[in-house]
């Protein structure tokens, strides 16, 4: 058992080895301006503070009844000085009645740093809840103002738009209708625009003629869980299955009818359909969704092409029938099983299905390049790590993937999939040819600029560069933590991102959960909270928050774990779906009530009610 002696010796060691680094550190890290020279200082004595295992200190000192060192990222040193005087006060020497004020101020003084740099990059905190909720626009939002009016008022307090997705039209139609439904609702709500960065993909696939299935959710005992929803559309334009994910009239399945015909439709009528295996199946009208379009529903597995009959079953007995109109083109997909072979292929030719055993296919990657990288034995993972593959071979053909997690039953490999190489040392610029062009829109119209693919500070200083020569070298900017090389690079990102311009991170958890390994996830987005703590700078939480939500309808008991968890960070992303609306409310009441019971990694005391 240490004496309070030896426990005051160890804390004394433990300090002057602080103070040391936070003076050595930040020279390697290059010219940090005076404005953000205490919180680099900050930062470079939490990263010395924990390159020791302080568990046994941490433990001696709460036997003591004191602070054990575990909140301190936004105030190391003011933390090891509070924790000083109060050792010595055991010991019997009393500090000065001058000295116990600047304690606590020192501590309070990191938490104020923390909230101002959050105010400059993300606007004003809500009221009742400290969190802001981010929402990832869809297509629709150009031409849907009632759409972003109801996202803002629910709570959306930055609109995010995919600058992967649509042009600049589409982009400034958003914009504009994001503008109006603040004013009209008068709340803030920030753009935030997200350059596509060297996102690596699977190219397309060749097209097949238009054929859609209606699909509704089942458990494991093959009980309906949830219907599938889709339009009965009169506009005139070809049906398809929707923009996946999309939010408004985009995010369900379209079914093209004759205007006449649905005019007669009304919420509360049966249409019967018959598919293309002969089956008859019932669809539920439920409401009118404008002059064109009706929202359906159907509990069966539905197979459709044109010309399929649709027979409203109305009341008086009349049964009037349609013919199911053109649907939009379908691609290819590639079925894989563990073992396959596929070729990911150099030529930008639409890919098509193997026809030998064992041979799926092949599929083109979207950014060829990459592949001179690559080397055999290494990892491959497809559709956010769903799929898993080996490299076999390397040719001029491509590389030759052997195909190594997959269920079961197979997995599909679509068009426009990512693709990850956590093995590879891919040296690709974050900024490519496409994203230089995007920004010259970008730095006109948004608020924030998010900076997908960051891997290093070079990075950064590149992003800054560009932005200064368009005249916006002060607009606040979001780097995407996605890849090995960006968590090992996290503190230089983060001092040259900040020491220019307001500026934040994102645990990009998609890419970033394939890259480290899903075991890893975890720690990681804990460890990228701490040195953003005791940086200063506020971080969003991304990507798969409250999805079963926004796609289905129906949260998980683990989504609603995750969205109490994601209050400990300063934003919280959703993405585009049917129903993000329910998922924002649902949002801002766990964010308002969680802020009473944590802040960061702190517990709250309120007064427990159940």
């Amino acid at each position: 058992m240490q004496t309070l002696l030896e426990i005051q010796t160890e804390l004394n060691a433990l300090r002057a080895r602080v103070i040391a680094g936070q003076q050595d550190l930040p020279a390697s890290w290059g010219s940090i301006p005076t404005g953000y020279a205490q919180d680099a200082a900050n930062l470079a004595a939490y990263i010395v503070f924990r390159r020791q295992d302080l568990s046994g200190l941490q433990e001696r000192l709460s036997e003591l009844g004191l602070s054990s060192l575990g909140r301190c990222e936004g105030h190391v040193v003011a933390t090891l000085d509070a924790v000083a005087l109060a050792l010595a006060a055991l010991a019997g020497v009393c500090p000065a009645d001058a000295v116990l004020p600047r304690a606590g101020r020192g501590n309070r003084q990191g938490d104020k740093r923390l909230k101002q740099n959050t105010q400059n990059l993300l606007g004003r905190e809500p009221k009742q809840r400290r969190a802001r909720i981010m929402v990832t626009l869809p297509t629709a939002a150009a031409g849907e103002a009632r759409f972003v009016r109801d996202l803002v008022e629910r709570g959306m307090d930055i609109a995010r738009i995919n600058c992967a997705h649509d042009d600049s039209a589409t982009w400034q139609a958003m914009i504009d209708n994001i503008r109006a439904a603040a004013a009209a609702t008068k709340r803030t709500c920030l753009i935030h625009m997200d350059l596509a960065g060297p996102k690596l993909r699977t190219g397309e696939m060749a097209a097949t003629p238009g054929r859609l299935r209606l699909k509704p959710k089942r458990d494991e005992h093959g009980d309906t869980r949830a219907p599938a929803y889709f339009l009965l559309d009169a506009s005139g334009e070809a049906g398809g299955p929707g923009l996946r994910g999309a939010g408004g009239l985009a995010g369900y399945p379209r079914l093209s009818v004759a205007r006449d015909w649905l005019a007669r439709l009304q919420p509360g009528d049966l249409v019967e359909a018959t598919d293309t295996r002969g089956k008859k199946r019932i669809f539920n009208v439920l409401e009118r969704m404008g002059e064109t379009h009706l929202l359906a529903c159907t509990a069966d597995s539905v197979w459709l092409e044109p010309g399929c009959a649709l027979k409203h079953l109305s009341g008086e007995g009349k049964q009037r029938i349609t013919k199911l109109g053109e649907l939009e083109a379908s691609s290819e997909v590639l079925l894989v099983h563990i073992g396959d072979r596929i070729l990911l292929s150099r030529d930008a030719a639409p890919g098509e299905v193997g026809t030998e055993e064992g041979y799926a296919g092949r599929i083109p990657c979207a950014q060829p390049e990459v592949l001179d990288s690559l080397r055999v034995g290494e990892r491959v993972f497809i559709d956010d790590g769903q799929i898993g593959a080996e490299v076999e071979r390397l040719d001029a053909d491509g590389a030759w993937l052997r195909i190594t997690r997959a269920r079961p039953e197979g997995d599909k490999i679509r068009p426009a999939k990512g693709l990850n190489f956590p093995d590879s040392d891919l040296l690709l610029p974050a900024l490519s040819d496409k994203d230089l062009l995007d920004l010259d829109f970008v730095a006109r119209e948004a608020d924030i600029v998010g900076y997908s693919f960051v891997q290093s500070a070079a990075d950064m200083d590149r992003l800054a560069d560009e932005l200064e020569a368009r005249g916006a070298g002060n607009k606040g900017r979001i780097a995407k933590i996605e890849t090995r090389r960006a968590v090992a690079n996290l503190p230089e990102i983060i001092v040259h991102g900040a020491s220019r311009a307001p500026f934040g991170l994102m645990i990009a958890r998609g890419d970033l959960a394939v890259e480290i390994g899903w075991s890893r996830l975890a720690e990681m987005q804990e460890e990228i909270l701490w040195l953003a703590e005791a940086a200063h700078v506020p971080v969003v939480w991304a990507t798969q928050v409250f999805e079963q939500l926004i796609k289905e309808n129906l949260p998980s008991r683990a989504e609603m774990t995750d969205a109490a968890m994601s209050e400990r960070a300063e934003c919280v992303m959703l993405n585009k779906g049917p129903f993000v609306l329910d998922a924002i409310a649902m949002l801002d009441d766990i964010a308002r009530r969680m802020r009473s019971h944590q802040h960061k990694k702190s517990a709250r005391l309120r007064a427990l009610h159940w």
